[in-house]
């Protein structure tokens, strides 16, 4: 008898390792902090901290003091992170049998060079407005593909034929216009309109400020938009809620929370005349809210574990759960 579509996932999936998909998740957290550290060399202003590239005053580890220590330090956890992708996408090529997946290794490698040289020339052309909003955007956007790598590399992630469509479409809009929010965020902080309207909740004192000046209307087209992700996150969280999924619900329920949390710290960064700490945590919040949201469109590719993979499939996840530890669970 021909196997079935059903019995070719499960076999598919029981050939996954779990290793591989811990070091994936690794890799995406490594990136969030390395998201992170560049927030930091932003808030602080240390970007010309070490004027070149790719040594830093031409050493191979300068003396970690002032600026030189965000700058340098985010030069390291670069490294690092660009590093522990190319073991990924070896890992990926060796023992992953889904081609489309061993693409996406090939991808964030190259994700990962250009984003090293983006940096490059950021330092080296004193920090072009263009080329610094590349290098942010991408930075997003390698994360976005590290996690799916991380997801769809789980031994419980079994794609089914027919997603459910709101929670998948909700949730990729949402994915779609957080990264747009990210973008302008960028924007606006590499042409240092974060405080060119400096009050809050009213803008310059009003509903609708004076568009006139750039900064102005770059930051307040990052409160308009903030608004227009908020509804989108809740729309999300609300379907994912009514999935009857308890992990695509638990999933909703956090996206929520960060989309929350994220409209304080903007409020707090404003407010605070863009404290380190907070602004920082603020871009941290971004991310998160991105990779959350594109986590929970791939969740909702996957089909549920009790009911609709094949029995063989369910016992030998069960057992392996027991033996080796949790894993990134869509059910």
């Amino acid at each position: 008898m021909a196997e079935t579509a059903a019995d070719a996932a499960g076999s598919e999936v029981r050939t996954r390792s779990r290793a591989l998909h811990r070091f994936a998740l690794l890799t995406a957290v490594s990136t969030l902090a390395l998201i992170v550290a560049g927030g930091l060399v932003t808030s602080t202003e240390s970007g010309l901290s070490v004027p070149d590239w790719p040594l830093s005053y031409g050493q191979l580890m300068p003396p970690m003091v002032g600026g030189v220590f965000y700058e340098h330090g985010h030069r390291m956890v670069a490294t690092a992170v660009g590093v522990l992708t190319l073991i990924l996408a070896i890992w990926l090529a060796r023992s992953e049998s889904r081609r489309w997946v061993r693409r996406l290794g090939v991808i964030a490698v190259v994700g990962v060079i250009a984003q090293g040289i983006l940096g490059g020339l950021t330092v080296l052309f004193l920090l072009p407005t263009a080329v610094s909003v590349a290098h942010a955007c991408l930075a997003q956007a390698f994360f976005c593909l590290v996690v799916a790598i991380a997801v769809v590399t789980s031994p419980r992630w079994v794609p089914q034929a027919r997603p459910l469509d709101g929670v998948s479409l909700l949730s990729a809009l949402t994915a779609g216009a957080v990264f747009l929010q990210l973008a302008i965020g960028a924007v606006m902080r590499h042409t240092k309109a974060g405080l060119a309207i400096p009050d809050f909740p009213l803008s310059l004192g009003r509903m609708v400020p004076p568009l006139e000046s750039f900064p102005v209307a770059i930051a307040f087209a990052h409160r308009l938009w903030a608004l227009v992700v908020t509804g989108v996150v809740f729309a999300t969280a609300t379907a994912a809620a009514r999935t009857g999924r308890p992990a695509l619900k638990r999933a909703g329920v956090f996206l929520g929370s960060l989309v929350l949390v994220q409209i304080v710290l903007g409020a707090t960064t404003v407010l605070s005349g863009k404290a380190v700490a907070i602004t920082t945590a603020h871009v941290a919040t971004g991310a998160l809210l991105l990779g959350t949201a594109l986590a929970l469109c791939l969740g909702a590719a996957s089909r549920t574990r009790a009911s609709k993979a094949p029995a063989s499939t369910i016992s030998d996840r069960r057992s392996g759960s027991e033996r080796r530890g949790p894993v990134l669970a869509w059910k």
